[in-house]
């Protein structure tokens, strides 16, 4: 009988933690397609400072003047808060240039490697070890 019920708890327990999407790290080239590269100024819709990446949202005009809302991808908070970054380096409303490349499905995400600030400041926020453009590859 206790056999019997350590295995429906595993199996429960099992089925419970399949269920829950897993947020991994990933490397550059396993969603973002070098061959792509992109270059566009917008405005800061929203701004998610949490791990494993930052994630700003900006609408920017595409080529044929529609509004797009792209999620662009940064650093990790740590490792931009070392380089000078804040939680409130971004926000709402502010007007930013983005340099980055596409995601390999097609979709509005884009890996930023450098970003025009509302000052003008040109800052990298990328990560240095993601086998991106730019980073140092071991």
């Amino acid at each position: 009988m206790k056999g019997r019920l350590l295995a429906i708890t595993g199996i429960c327990a099992g089925m419970l933690l399949s269920a829950i999407p897993l947020v991994a790290h990933h490397s550059f080239a396993a969603e973002y397609d070098n061959n792509k590269p992109i270059k566009f100024s917008g405005k800061v819709t929203k701004v998610e400072w949490m791990n494993p990446h930052i994630y700003v949202y900006l609408d920017a005009k595409d080529d044929s003047g529609k509004v797009v809302n792209y999620a662009v991808e940064g650093g990790a908070p740590n490792g931009l808060y070392r380089q000078g970054w804040r939680k409130d380096t971004i926000k709402i409303g502010d007007s930013i240039s983005i340099d980055g490349f596409l995601a390999k499905d097609g979709s509005n995400t884009v890996n930023a490697r450098t970003w025009v600030l509302p000052d003008g400041k040109k800052v990298f926020a990328g990560n240095n070890d993601d086998g991106g453009p730019g980073a140092k590859n071991p």
